[in-house]
């Protein structure tokens, strides 16, 4: 009895897979006997129109690509734009070979007509992404804008077209976009208040951007951090400094910190201070100064450098020396310093500029000009004795 009711349990999934697959061919499930030669006619012409009408496809879709090849010289078309004509052509090609499809294999005709226009608007959100990259390229090189900008303006029109255009497909299959959108703003708020320090570094990195204060490639100094931007991202800002350690810092804090560009400009100036004896000739040890920064190859003639008297000071007098360099050797900048102060002490040396030093010196007077008692002072304090009180008056 259990045999049995195991075979008729197998049998009866058998029948529905059956019958499941004669409806799925187009089959009535009110006929009595399931035709299956009518059907498999029916399933073979089918697929002999398709088969025709995607090699009709197929080679309209050939001899349109074939056609643009060999009129590419003559309508100016370059690599960039060749290959969106056949991204286009190929889209074309797909879709309408999948409609194609649809229409004989019995698919109603509103789902054939809005797969139709949802595949259009599809299409022409691709041609917008695909062209948006050339249009922003030109528009910020003709207004003179970085490349970061570029990147920024690029992602967040890609996610606007991505955005829009999943909008536009769902809304011909009778999505209530309304909705969806109210829904993904609620959302939206919700990841807002969560993120607020994310959304800071990301409005402070669009306003860096804008501003361009500086631009990858500059050699800043923000807070205790000096070295070169190597980039400039929505969320932080990377600096390179002089012992080769990325220093990441989020946006919020460059947005609020006094931020010095030093290689904003064509040549910046730099200087150092050295210290001569009180005995010394300025005018020799300014010439020497002079000279050595001169025959520096790094340091620019024009303008000029000077060596002035900043300060006389307790241990001799100090000069300030001011040169300048170009952008390009911001970053060899501390060596540089060590080189002058280097050459300019071997100069000083072979001309007899000496560089002093803190030092004490003691002069011994001698006993006969100012004589100076060395005999012991004696005692004009009473030495209290055993049993003897101190009183009040006593000296």
């Amino acid at each position: 009895m259990q045999i049995a009711s195991i075979k008729d349990f197998f049998e009866e999934i058998v029948h529905d897979l059956h019958t499941s697959l004669y409806l799925g061919l187009g089959g009535s499930i009110e006929e009595e006997t399931f035709d299956w030669k009518s059907q498999a006619v029916e399933l073979t012409s089918t697929g002999i129109k398709i088969l025709i009408l995607l090699a009709i496809l197929g080679f309209f879709y050939w001899l349109t690509v074939y056609m643009v090849k060999q009129s590419r010289t003559k309508i100016r078309l370059n690599e960039r734009r060749t290959k969106i004509v056949r991204s286009v052509l190929r889209y074309i090609w797909i879709v309408a070979s999948f409609i194609a499809i649809m229409s004989q294999m019995n698919f109603r005709p509103e789902t054939v007509e809005a797969t139709a226009k949802a595949s259009t608007w599809a299409g022409i959100y691709y041609v917008l992404w695909a062209t948006s990259g050339q249009v922003i390229h030109r528009v910020l090189q003709h207004y003179g804008l970085n490349a970061s900008i570029e990147q920024l303006l690029k992602n967040i029109l890609s996610v606007l077209l991505l955005v829009l255009g999943l909008a536009s497909v769902m809304a011909q299959f009778g999505f209530d976009i309304v909705s969806l959108v109210a829904g993904l703003g609620i959302v939206g708020l919700a990841v807002g208040f969560a993120a607020q320090s994310t959304l800071a570094n990301f409005i402070a990195g669009i306003t860096i951007l804008l501003e361009q204060s500086f631009q990858v490639g500059d050699w800043i100094h923000i807070n205790d951090n000096e070295g070169r931007v190597v980039l400039i991202a929505l969320r932080t800002t990377h600096i390179l400094t002089r012992d080769n350690i990325t220093v990441i810092i989020p946006n919020s804090n460059v947005a609020s910190s006094e931020v010095i560009n030093l290689t904003s400009k064509n040549f910046i100036r730099f200087d150092i201070r050295v210290r001569i004896a009180f005995e010394d000739d300025i005018a020799t040890a300014r010439k020497e100064i002079l000279q050595v920064l001169t025959d520096t190859e790094v340091i620019l003639s024009r303008p000029e450098h000077s060596a002035t008297v900043a300060e006389i000071g307790e241990y001799g007098v100090f000069f300030i020396v001011r040169f300048w360099v170009k952008p390009a050797a911001v970053a060899r900048m501390p060596i540089i310093k060590e080189n002058l102060r280097e050459d300019i002490k071997r100069a000083f040396d072979t001309v007899g500029v000496s560089t002093p030093y803190p030092h004490m010196r003691l002069l011994m007077p001698n006993e006969s000009d100012y004589p100076v008692s060395t005999k012991s002072f004696m005692a004009t304090t009473p030495v209290a004795s055993e049993g003897v009180p101190l009183t009040k008056n006593d000296p």
